[in-house]
């Protein structure tokens, strides 16, 4: 039977949406669910080092926002139309954006950038558009991080006055247009205290693309096409967590993004293909691989377009720190295939009566 994406629906009023991190951010509020029991404690983020113990294993995505958001002009006969362009992801001189109004540009157009040139080259059904900008990714990331704007959600009211204030503070590879916002709630401080426990941290990398701040607009879950989203994930980095799973350790993913990397590259790959030089690095590290095997994305890099829904057979996670999603998200039917949607609906729903904040900065959940 299809399942209907109005069972990932609730309310919540607006004044729940966060628009701003706590300060310190560990202070955040997290609501710890057990997915067996359905139990459900509510503490303080910092107290996730109670949460945690030596060998358990941290993976958080690393990916570092840029300004993506631009605003450029078009001639037309007579007169220049202002644009807003929202760049999403660059290879070459090509970067595939949304311009908006999108009915103002047609193929062939010049947009200016007011310092750099954009020319029209395609333009698709779904509202993306093709650029050529004739710079290197890196020139072109740099002009936007000094004449663009902070790329925050929709629902966030006024971008925060520094790009920092919308990054983790272990991001490190820039590319996303969009902060993995479970990793709002750790300090430099709080990260010390867990690797003093010792707990282990590992990075792999998401770009989050527009299509994290687009709703699911289709009545079932079956008919939602998936976007797709650039991986990484070095042969060591997946070897060191594949001995932890070997060895019967917990992996705790930071985020719905670096779930779908784990799970995305895991056994199958599902889609991200692989070579004999990779499986070998893997091998040399924790021996033989098997079917619940992370594996390195070929060529340090990946398109990964897992959509995890209710019944998904999860090979690599045992837990997830996570914030609250939006209704109708893809985020949110995830989390319930994590936890089962019963108790996340329950969850939310205590959240919602007891004035949590929700969303990008919002508070969090630990999901054991």
């Amino acid at each position: 039977m299809p399942t209907p994406i109005s069972l990932f629906d609730y309310h919540l009023p607006p004044e729940q949406i966060a628009q701003f991190s706590v300060s310190p951010r560990d202070s955040s509020r997290m609501l710890v669910l057990d997915r067996a029991s359905g139990e459900r404690m509510h503490k303080v983020f910092w107290e996730i080092v109670d949460e945690l113990v030596a060998g358990d294993v941290l993976v958080m995505n690393n990916t570092k926002v840029f300004k993506a958001r631009l605003s450029g002009t078009v001639s037309v006969p007579g007169k220049k139309i202002g644009l807003e362009v929202f760049l999403l992801r660059g290879e070459g001189t090509r970067w595939s954006a949304m311009v908006r109004p999108g009915k103002k540009v047609a193929l062939g157009d010049w947009i200016d950038l007011r310092g750099m040139v954009a020319v029209v080259v395609e333009k698709r059904d779904d509202g993306v558009v093709t650029l050529e900008m004739n710079a290197t990714v890196d020139e072109v990331i740099a002009f936007a991080d000094a004449h663009g704007e902070i790329p925050v959600p929709p629902y966030v009211d006024k971008a925060p006055a520094k790009l920092d204030e919308y990054q983790t503070v272990y991001a490190k590879t820039v590319g996303s247009v969009a902060a993995p916002t479970a990793g709002f709630h750790f300090t430099d401080a709080l990260i010390a205290t867990l690797k003093a426990k010792g707990v282990q941290f590992e990075f792999v990398t998401l770009h989050v693309g527009i299509g994290t701040f687009r709703p699911v607009k289709t009545e079932t879950l079956e008919e939602h096409v998936m976007h797709a989203e650039f991986v990484s994930i070095d042969a060591e980095t997946a070897g060191r967590i594949n001995a932890a799973k070997r060895e019967g350790r917990r992996i705790v993913a930071v985020g719905t993004t670096t779930v779908r990397v784990l799970e995305g590259v895991a056994s199958s790959l599902r889609g991200v293909s692989t070579t004999k030089q990779s499986l070998d690095e893997i091998a040399s590290v924790c021996g033989p691989r098997n079917d619940r095997d992370v594996l390195p994305a070929d060529g340090f890099s990946a398109d990964v377009n897992l959509f995890i829904t209710p019944g998904f057979e999860f090979k690599v996670i045992d837990a997830l720190i996570t914030n609250f999603h939006l209704p109708k998200s893809t985020l949110l039917v995830l989390v319930s295939a994590f936890a089962g949607r019963e108790n996340v609906v329950a969850a939310y729903e205590e959240a919602v009566r007891l004035g949590y904040r929700f969303f990008s900065f919002g508070d969090a959940m630990f999901i054991r």
